[in-house]
């Protein structure tokens, strides 16, 4: 069978957070969806706050036991997005998988370096995902792509959406894995299969800074962020690689996703990664293009704009960390 969309994700919550939309429009419009997660975050941050009280917190820093919590949570995320069909990459079978790969991909970890933006742990294991050689992982996706032959491949831009070093090593594991999959001489398992369009998830700089003032202006906000000690992002701040200039948005290279039909899908899909995500909700005042919130680990308050965007890949070159304004 040929088509629908397969979406590559570094950890169990990314698919919520940056392809939620997507997913859910898709999967209602009856396509076949594919989720590919990468690691299962198992060096995740647990929030376990008064204001978010999960009662988790012992499972910060215990790898395995997170990791079976976040697959649990995945499949409720998921289930809300109405995606059947889902799988770890390092469980897929290779046909001469050498001795020395490693039987399971990690969560490489990382460091928040400012509001929304993070970098690499000060150290990570052999088995981290980021070290993991490229082929490797990129074998296994293509055999993915072999299998399933869908007509959209989605995961992020080269930046990785905020930085995080396994999100950067997704992205690049899939523009190789899409090499190997069409490659008739690649040693993959399947048959070659050329993957139409690859799109990368991006918002527009200025949505991103409107949604930002949209946010400080609500007083249902204000009151959350007082009362809960989160804070708000700076409009006028630097933005992480996911939000690109309007420039590199033009018409013919871009995809909207109207949220506002699935919304329902999309926070009931973050609420379900209770360790990962806090305080999902609708926004009282909708202008500025929000339709909702929710905060990470960071305590920062995201929103969640009205439309999603992907960039068709050729589209437009990705702007470092921070360089935006």
């Amino acid at each position: 069978m040929r088509g629908g969309l397969l979406a590559v994700h570094a950890h169990p919550d990314d698919e919520s957070l940056a392809t939620g939309a997507l997913l859910a429009t898709r999967a209602a419009a009856g396509e076949r969806v594919t989720v590919v997660t990468c690691t299962r975050g198992e060096r995740g941050e647990v929030i376990d706050t008064p204001s978010h009280p999960t009662g988790l917190a012992h499972l910060e820093g215990d790898g395995p036991a997170l990791a079976a919590h976040r697959e649990a949570e995945l499949d409720r995320a998921l289930a809300a997005l109405g995606v059947t069909d889902r799988l770890f990459l390092d469980t897929v079978d290779v046909a001469d998988r050498p001795g020395a790969e490693p039987a399971r991909f990690e969560d490489s970890g990382m460091a928040w370096v400012a509001p929304g933006i993070a970098g690499p742990a000060p150290e990570s294991g052999p088995t981290a995902f980021a070290r993991v050689p490229l082929d490797i992982a990129a074998r296994r996706l293509a055999a993915v792509v072999r299998d399933r032959r869908p007509a959209v491949v989605a995961t992020y831009e080269a930046g990785g959406g905020y930085g995080h070093p396994d999100h950067v090593r997704t992205h690049e594991v899939t523009v190789r894995a899409l090499e190997l999959a069409a490659d008739p001489r690649a040693a993959v398992v399947g048959e070659p299969w050329a993957v139409p369009e690859r799109w990368e998830v991006v918002d527009p700089a200025p949505d991103v800074r409107a949604a930002r003032r949209s946010l400080a202006s609500d007083t249902s906000v204000r009151r959350l962020v007082d009362g809960c000690g989160l804070t708000l992002p700076d409009p006028d701040g630097d933005l992480p690689p996911v939000a690109v200039p309007a420039t590199g948005m033009d018409r013919a290279g871009t995809v909207a996703v109207d949220v506002a039909p699935v919304l329902d899908q999309v926070l009931a899909a973050l609420s379900a990664h209770t360790t990962q995500v806090q305080h999902v909700g609708r926004v009282a005042s909708t202008g500025g293009g929000v339709l909702a919130r929710y905060a990470l680990s960071n305590g920062v308050l995201a929103p969640v704009l009205a439309t999603a965007h992907l960039r068709r890949a050729a589209a437009a070159a990705t702007t470092p960390v921070g360089s935006v304004r």
